[in-house]
């Protein structure tokens, strides 16, 4: 296993649009087993592929406490949901930076797991605001997108100074 490069907004790369996984194969296993492992090393809760720069559909998250329940989803589609709900959210990509935005409160995930059996995950609350921000990801979108126009703005250019700085 390998800690993976995790990407930084906003570079262009986490808006790339991920292609489903055709094939289980050692690859995709291998990629589920480094991204865990880049997560919980972050530390964070949620990876998608997207974030290390491979654009398939593979996201991995572990909302535990203990962190020992780690969900693996591939080529992940949420087949409904239901309710709004506000949450303080952040992002490995975006690190430093929280912020409040609204998702549904339930979803129901259909999926693969790494043996490519096809399983369906109800989610509510933290699990589901997290589900839903790494499917984002696969889709190209970044959560700081959900802000206004002016927060957006603002946050870059402190992005962009806080990395001239610390060159």
């Amino acid at each position: 296993m390998a800690i993976l490069k995790i990407l930084q907004y906003p570079d262009a790369r986490l808006h790339t649009v991920a292609k489903p996984v055709r094939e289980m194969s050692g690859s995709v296993r291998k990629l589920v087993a480094d991204m865990a492992e880049t997560m919980y090393a972050a530390p964070g809760v949620g990876l998608a592929a997207t974030q290390v720069d491979v654009h398939r559909q593979v996201i991995v998250v572990d909302v535990s406490e203990p962190r020992d329940r780690l969900v693996v989803m591939i080529n992940p589609e949420i087949i409904s949901s239901s309710g709004e709900s506000v949450h303080e959210e952040g992002c490995l990509s975006v690190p430093g930076v929280y912020e409040k935005v609204q998702r549904a409160e339930r979803i129901t995930v259909r999926a693969l797991d790494v043996q490519g059996n096809h399983f369906t995950l109800e989610a509510d609350g933290f699990l589901a605001t997290c589900v839903q921000h790494e499917i984002d990801h696969l889709n190209g979108k970044v959560f700081v997108e959900y802000l206004s126009q002016l927060k957006q703005s603002r946050l870059r250019a402190r992005i962009i100074k806080r990395r001239r700085e610390t060159l």
